[in-house]
This record gives C-alpha cells, structure tokens and sequence, in this order.
C-alpha cells in the first residue's frame, strides 16, 4: 500500500520496476480490505505495469474512478495504521483462470480475516435526515439506496468481516457495523 502511494507521488521519478503488488498469507498478515461496486477499474496487469507504459496510457489509467479508489483506499488504510490493503480488482490476475478460481473460493475467508473492510458506496452523497428509528434500514432496502446493498456478490462482504466501515463516495466515514 505504502508503495502504491509512493508511485503515485513520485510518478515521474519512480523505478518502473517498483514491486507495489505482493503476495502474502492472509492468517499471518494484518490488513484492510476494500468492497466495493466494479466500474471503470484498474486490472492487475495494469496495476503492475503502469510504469512500464507510455505516458498518455499510464495517465488514462490513473485518470480512471478505478485508479483514484485504489488511491483513496490506500490513503485511508494508512490513515487507520495498515500497512496492506487487499482489493480485488487489482490483486487478482484475472488471466489466470487457476488464480481466479482460487480467489472466488477464498473471498469470504480474505474478508473475514481482514482486519477491516472498508464498504465504498460510489452512489452515495450523505445518509439521509433521519426522522426515526426506521428510516436508515429503508435508505438501504429502498430504490434509491446504495447499489452496494442490491448486489448479491456484497452480502459475503456485509457478513464476513469484523469490522466494517463504511465510506460515501467522497471517503468521508458514514457508518459502521
């Protein structure tokens, strides 16, 4: 994580042969991990050779939502005292279908051996005014709540971790579980 927020504030000077990705036992490692709603995403490929490209490419990629969560989770993890941050987007070589396997196998023991998990709603500006005790559950269970509750792949991510913190789409916290 540390290295990843390195990188980026040295872009120009960095070693494009800079290790930002490593690999590590999740029952020997404290680290955060990162739910979150896929959209303009930043790929492990990407992620491990965006020194390696031309300019004009490593800057579409960093000018990505994707790029700029990465960054944001980053920035939070070491604001919380993290030294590893887990995200699936970028940690997980999808050209490899044993790699990938492997990862849909083991995601709700990665979450559950996190020591946090940061929930990013995209979609979310501030919780609503609430006006009793029943209103937060209909901001999540409603129409107009947070896609990160309407998708069935986050459930495994509500229920495993320990602790769960959630983040509007600016990285200002608006809850926990």
């Amino acid at each position: 994580m540390t290295a990843v927020l390195d990188r980026e504030m040295h872009i120009e000077q960095t070693n494009p042969k800079r290790e930002v990705l490593k690999e590590l036992d999740d029952k020997g490692t404290r680290y955060a991990i990162l739910s979150h709603r896929w959209g303009a995403e930043v790929s492990y490929e990407e992620m491990t050779g965006l020194m390696k490209m031309e300019k004009g490419e490593r800057e579409e990629v960093r000018q990505r939502t994707g790029y700029q969560k990465i960054i944001k989770s980053c920035e939070q993890a070491r604001k919380d005292g993290h030294e590893w941050l887990w995200i699936d987007t970028c940690c997980i070589d999808k050209q490899s279908s044993s790699e990938l396997s492997e990862a849909i196998n083991s995601m709700y023991r990665w979450y559950q051996n996190a020591q946090v998990c940061y929930a990013y709603l995209n979609d979310v500006d501030e919780l609503p005014r609430s006006t009793g005790l029943y209103d937060f559950p209909m901001f999540i269970c409603g129409l107009n709540g947070p896609e990160w509750f309407m998708w069935g792949w986050t459930l495994q991510e509500l229920i495993a971790p320990r602790e769960l913190e959630f983040f509007n789409k600016d990285w200002a916290p608006i809850g926990n579980k």
